[in-house]
């Protein structure tokens, strides 16, 4: 086991095994085929190439199955830490039925929206997975305001005001989450300086967490709260239009409407409550 811990002391021990072995039948397959000296220079230069070849071929093919080995553990390490991901998404969609459905939807939709933009595709994943992970926060708010069915009084909004933090704050002390934290902690920033936690303004407002902001607000405007019935699609569309360079970063806003369709097409049909 030890051994197969260990990729660097076999790799190594089988360069030695295969030389030892190289040199030892080489030698006498020289010594045994050729009388002159200068027959037996020649072979051993022959000789000499061919191993060159042969071992950075061997070591090729040893230090490359090595790494996909090591990339194979890594998407199974990455594949887990997601679905832990999920399983907090899912105890937090317990507290919440209402918005059971709304955190896959609007992680796919960030995602594809960040496709649309252009966005390397290394970016792609940190993206869902802050998207995914958007209101973690609220895991520190408690029920009696989240699930309220009226207006929030202003103490409540106070406390309400303080989940983005609280999701940095959850998400800055696990490494791998770390490049996911600017969507759960500036969500609620504006283009116009006007939101919250910070007050940040234009593209002081992580590029992420500017794009998320208009998937969270189609998602909210389109589809049943306790507090409003789902709008019409081309309103929801109307009211982002008229948001650009006040809640929008204008730029994405004409992003996010030029591949509407696009962006939307993950969604399940049966999640889309417009008419």
């Amino acid at each position: 086991m030890h051994f197969q811990r260990q990729p660097q002391v076999r790799i190594v021990l089988i360069y030695i095994a295969v030389g030892a072995l190289w040199i030892w039948f080489s030698d006498r397959a020289i010594e045994a085929m050729f009388d002159s000296p200068a027959a037996i220079t020649r072979a051993q230069n022959i000789k000499g190439w061919t191993f060159i070849i042969a071992t950075a071929v061997m070591l090729y093919a040893l230090v490359r199955g090595h790494f996909q080995a090591l990339q194979q553990r890594h998407r199974e390490l990455t594949e887990s830490y997601d679905q832990t991901i999920r399983g907090w998404v899912r105890v937090m969609d317990l507290r919440h039925e209402e918005t059971r459905d709304h955190t896959e939807r609007v992680a796919r939709m960030t995602r594809s929206f960040a496709a649309a933009a252009g966005l390397d595709e290394n970016q792609h994943e940190p993206i869902w997975r802050g998207a995914l992970l958007h209101d973690i926060g609220k895991i520190g708010i408690p029920d009696r305001i989240l699930t309220k069915p009226g207006a929030l009084s202003d103490a409540e909004w106070d406390l309400m005001r303080r989940h983005p933090e609280i999701g940095r704050r959850i998400l800055s002390d696990i490494a791998f989450l770390r490049p996911s934290a600017d969507i759960p902690w500036c969500h609620h920033e504006k283009w116009d300086g006007s939101g919250y936690p910070r007050g940040l303004k234009g593209e002081e407002i992580p590029l992420a967490a500017r794009m998320f902001a208009i998937i969270d607000v189609w998602d909210a405007l389109s589809h049943d709260r306790v507090y409003k019935k789902a709008w019409p699609e081309p309103e929801v569309l109307e009211h982002i239009r008229e948001q650009a360079g006040r809640h929008f970063d204008p730029e994405l806003v004409e992003i996010f409407l030029d591949n509407y369709h696009e962006i939307r097409e993950p969604e399940a049909p049966d999640e889309a409550q417009n008419p």
